[in-house]
C-alpha cells in the first residue's frame, strides 16, 4: 500500500482545523490536527511530518517561535504560514525563519492543497538543501557571509515573491538572481536580465513595457517589453536605484497590480512575472533624499539578500581564483596557470574595490600576459602587487598620473592633457582589444564607446 504523505495543521480556530483536515484528506493526505505550538514540539522530537501547515497567531508559543524552532531543529521540514495578518513584516518574518510560503486568511481550499503538493515536490527534489550546501555549480562561497545567502537562496526555492538584492558593484549579484530563478518554480520560464542604468531614460520605458506601431518617431513596428518577454518567468532589474522617478511609478503599477499598457497602446496587459532587482547603492538613502519611490522600495524588498564584498570573504578568494584562472584556459585554448604561495598571499590580502569582477579579470589578465605557467607576484599589476589590504588599488593609477602630471608641470610644460589624454585612451583600447581578443564591438562594450567612436579612435590612435 501506498504511504500517504503526512501533513500535520497547527491552528487554534476549530473550525479552520476542520475545513483544511477536510479538503487536505480529500486530496489523499494523512493530516495530524494540533490547537497549539508548543505539543508540536513535543511531538516532532519522536516523528516528523513530511509538511507542517500553521497560524502565526496563536496563545503560548506563536506560529513564528515554532518556526524558528523547527528551522534550527529540521532546516529540511517545509514550513507553510498561515496569518490573518496579510501584512508583509509577518511573511519576511516567516521567510527569513525558514518557511516555505505563507498563506494569507481568508484562503482557497485549492490552494492550500497545491502549496503542500509543491512542497512535498520540492522536498523531494531537495532544492532547499542544494542551495544551502552550495551545490550550485557557478557560486562559490565557504565564507559564513556567502553561507548565508545560499540558505537565503534555499528558502526562497518555493517563492513567488519579489526579491532585492543589494551589494557593491562586482559582487555577483546576477549570479544570485540566476541562482534563485534557478531553484525556483518558475525554472522552465525564462529568465529575463535588463541593467536598467544601461538604457537612456526615453528608451526604458519601451524596453521595460514595448511599444505600439507608431507610438513615437521610430517606433516602425510593435515590440514586446521585457514583461512580456519574461511572461511566467523571472525579470532581472539590475541598477534598479537608477531608474527615473516616472518609470518607477509606472513599475510600482505593475507590481501592485499585475498590469500594463504598451508606450502607445490601449491595450491591458497582465505580467505574470517574478520581479528579482539589484542595486549596489543604498535605496534607504535615495528614499530619503526623495530620489527613490518608498512604496516601489518596499514592494520590491519583500525580501532583502545583501551580498558581502570581496574583502569580507578573503576566505573564498583562493577558490574563486583557481576558478577564473580555469575559465581564461578553456576560453583561450591553454594550459591553465597556477599561482605560487606568495601570489596567493598577496590576493588574499589585496583591497578589490571591484570585488569578485577584478578578480575575474585579472585572472584573464594574467593567463594573456604572464609568461610561464606558475604565476609569480612579480606578474601582478602594481595595484595588487602592494602587500597591503589597506592600499586602495583603484586609486594607484591616480597617484601615478598624479605624480606624472607635477614633473610637468614643475619643468614649465603645458598642454599636459593633449599627451595624457590621447595616452590614456591608447593604453584602454589596446588592453581592451587584448582582453577581447581582438573584438572590436566587444571592446566598445567594455570601454563604454559605440563600435563608431572605437573605429575612429583606432585611426586616430594609429593603432592596428
Amino acid at each position: 500500500m501506498t504511504r500517504r504523505s503526512s501533513v500535520w495543521v497547527v491552528d487554534d480556530d476549530a473550525s479552520i482545523r476542520w475545513v483544511l483536515e477536510k479538503a487536505l484528506s480529500n486530496a489523499e493526505f494523512a493530516v495530524t490536527l494540533f490547537d497549539n505550538a508548543d505539543d508540536v514540539l513535543k511531538r516532532v522530537e519522536r516523528e516528523q511530518p513530511d509538511v507542517i501547515v500553521t497560524d502565526i497567531r496563536m496563545p503560548g508559543t506563536s506560529g513564528l517561535e515554532l518556526l524558528d524552532v523547527l528551522g534550527k531543529d529540521t532546516p529540511d521540514l517545509p514550513v507553510i504560514v498561515m496569518t490573518a495578518f496579510s501584512d508583509l513584516d509577518s511573511a519576511v518574518s516567516a521567510y527569513q525563519g525558514g518557511a516555505f510560503e505563507y498563506l494569507p486568511k481568508p484562503f482557497d481550499l485549492d490552494e492550500v492543497v497545491a502549496l503542500v503538493g509543491r512542497a512535498l515536490q520540492k522536498k523531494a527534489q531537495g532544492a532547499v538543501r542544494a542551495a544551502a550546501d552550495e551545490k550550485d555549480s557557478e557560486m562559490i562561497g565557504a565564507a559564513p557571509a556567502m553561507q548565508t545567502v545560499f540558505r537565503v537562496i534555499g528558502r526562497l526555492s518555493g517563492s513567488q515573491m519579489n526579491v532585492l538584492i543589494s551589494g557593491e558593484s562586482g559582487t555577483g549579484k546576477e549570479l544570485v538572481a540566476r541562482a534563485i530563478y534557478r531553484n525556483s518554480l518558475r525554472a522552465t520560464k525564462p529568465f529575463v536580465a535588463i541593467n536598467t542604468a544601461a538604457i537612456p531614460a526615453d528608451l526604458l520605458e519601451s524596453e521595460l513595457f514595448g511599444h505600439e506601431k507608431g507610438a513615437f518617431t521610430g517606433a516602425q513596428d510593435q515590440r514586446r517589453g521585457r514583461f512580456e518577454q519574461a511572461a511566467g518567468g523571472t525579470l532581472f532589474l539590475d541598477e534598479i536605484g537608477d531608474m527615473p522617478l516616472e518609470l518607477q511609478t509606472r513599475l510600482l503599477r505593475v507590481l501592485s497590480d499585475g498590469t500594463f499598457f504598451r508606450v502607445g497602446g490601449h491595450q491591458e496587459l497582465t505580467a505574470d512575472v517574478r520581479v528579482i532587482a539589484a542595486t549596489n547603492q543604498d535605496l534607504v538613502s535615495r528614499v530619503s533624499e526623495g530620489r527613490f519611490r518608498e512604496d516601489l522600495f518596499h514592494r520590491l524588498n519583500v525580501i532583502g539578500i545583501a551580498l558581502p564584498p570581496l574583502r569580507e570573504r578573503r576566505d573564498d578568494i583562493p577558490a574563486l581564483a583557481e576558478k577564473f584562472l580555469h575559465q581564461a584556459a578553456i576560453e583561450l585554448d591553454v594550459e591553465p596557470k597556477r599561482l605560487d604561495e606568495a601570489t596567493m598571499q598577496l590576493l588574499c590580502e589585496a583591497a578589490w574595490p571591484g570585488n569578485v569582477r577584478e578578480l575575474e579579470n585579472l585572472c584573464r589578465r594574467l593567463t594573456v600576459l604572464a609568461p610561464g605557467a606558475t604565476v609569480t607576484a612579480g606578474d601582478l599589476p602594481p595595484d595588487v602587487n602592494a602587500h597591503s589590504a589597506g592600499v586602495e588599488s583603484a586609486q594607484t593609477w591616480q597617484r601615478l598620473l598624479e605624480q606624472a602630471a607635477a614633473e610637468r608641470f614643475a619643468l614649465g610644460q603645458k598642454g599636459v592633457l593633449s599627451e595624457f589624454g590621447p595616452d590614456f585612451e591608447r593604453v584602454l583600447l589596446r588592453t581592451a582589444l587584448g582582453f577581447t581578443r581582438g573584438r572590436k564591438q566587444e571592446a566598445a562594450r567594455w570601454i563604454g564607446w559605440g563600435r563608431n567612436t572605437l573605429t575612429r579612435k583606432l585611426k586616430e590612435l594609429d593603432i592596428d
